[in-house]
């Protein structure tokens, strides 16, 4: 064992004290400068350029074809001009690659469909295997209320499951209005890219809060594409398209005080529209589905559950065919006023489908 003088010791302490007071002074001054850093925070250099970014970009998905039917690859932004009540806009963003997709399957799970419900959820199940991996689904079923059977994923066992879930409801009803305003107004506002409401139904609603025509004026706003799939109703137990029962079915007053659904005779007061329309008694659910579709940009298809696949496989290459623009509206009133939207493409024999308007607020 070593042993050292006690003047040896005696300095080797007074080291060793000399460094730990170094040490708990330094400890100090970063603390103090930590303090305040964060009660004043250092300014930005001067010669830094902050870049500003802006959140009223309206999005324009837009859909180029020719006369056939075939979708139009490899446009440029110079292919393009967008007219914003009739009046030239800059087109700032741009896109053309294949983004991921935001898919929500609305089914049509009310007493109706009880006939076609388990080839509905075959076809929406091999709809969801032909996602790719980056791509994202939603399941939405509806009956008397909307039901968020799971939210936006990737993962294919949980849309999966959920699609095995949906199932006919046991009260009579169809929130067909509900459901995609709990889409596109909740579910989708946040989302940007390539979304759009793949709705299979048959078109008819009972009991929703949101009247149809109030809701076909706001859908014609967004920028997400419905694309509605119809068949006829089936009861079990009944004729095709025949109710089982005589009379009307039952309808629920809806949270703003009035009764949804495309029986009521209300007329729908929204600033800004050219005129007021009135919901028309009985409309045609499909008539209903191709006006919606057609108000988003988004396509309507009429087939038997047995084509669904087919179906789904077109939709599907359309969205990954899909160009988006953007523009910022400047400095407009934002006085809630309705601006018409209009997409022109420099190339002959082609058809263009975009959005068609958008509100200034």
């Amino acid at each position: 064992m070593l042993l050292m003088n006690p003047r040896t010791t005696l300095r080797l302490l007074s080291v060793i004290a000399a460094l730990c007071l170094s040490v708990s002074l330094i400890n100090a001054q970063e603390t103090r400068t930590r303090r305040a850093e964060t009660q004043n925070p250092p300014s930005a250099p001067q010669n830094l350029d902050v870049i500003k970014v802006e959140s009223n970009l309206v999005s324009v998905p837009v859909i180029v074809s020719d006369r056939d039917g075939r979708y139009v690859p490899n446009l440029t932004v110079e292919s393009f001009k967008l007219f914003d009540n009739s009046t030239e806009q800059k087109i700032t963003y741009f896109d053309a690659a294949e983004e991921p997709l935001n898919i929500a399957l609305l089914l049509d799970t009310s007493r109706s469909t009880e006939g076609v419900l388990d080839d509905i959820r075959k076809a929406a199940k091999n709809f969801i295997k032909e996602l790719r991996p980056q791509d994202r689904a939603m399941i939405v079923s509806f009956d008397y209320a909307v039901h968020v059977m799971c939210g936006l994923t990737s993962d294919r066992k949980v849309l999966e499951k959920a699609i095995k879930e949906a199932k006919v409801g046991d009260t009579f009803g169809t929130a067909l209005n509900d459901a995609v305003v709990e889409v596109s107004g909740n579910a989708f506002k946040s989302v940007t890219g390539r979304k759009a409401i793949i709705l299979l139904s048959d078109g008819q609603d009972f009991g929703s809060a949101m009247p149809t025509d109030d809701l076909l004026a706001e859908q014609s706003e967004s920028d997400t594409m419905v694309y509605s799939i119809y068949f006829e109703p089936e009861f079990k137990g009944s004729r095709k398209g025949r109710l089982p029962f005589p009379g009307r079915l039952p309808r629920r007053r809806g949270v703003f005080g009035r009764r949804g659904g495309i029986f009521d005779h209300v007329t729908a007061q929204r600033p800004g529209l050219p005129g007021q329309r009135r919901n028309r008694t009985n409309r045609d659910g499909d008539e209903f589905l191709r006006e919606l579709s057609a108000v988003t940009a988004g396509r309507f298809y009429e087939s038997e559950v047995t084509d669904l696949k087919k179906t789904f496989s077109l939709i599907a290459e359309e969205l990954r065919h899909q160009y988006r623009l953007g523009f910022y509206p400047g400095e407009i009133q934002k006085d809630g006023s309705l601006h018409q939207l209009r997409v022109k493409v420099e190339a002959s024999n082609v058809a263009v489908r975009a959005r068609q308007q958008y509100r200034a607020q």
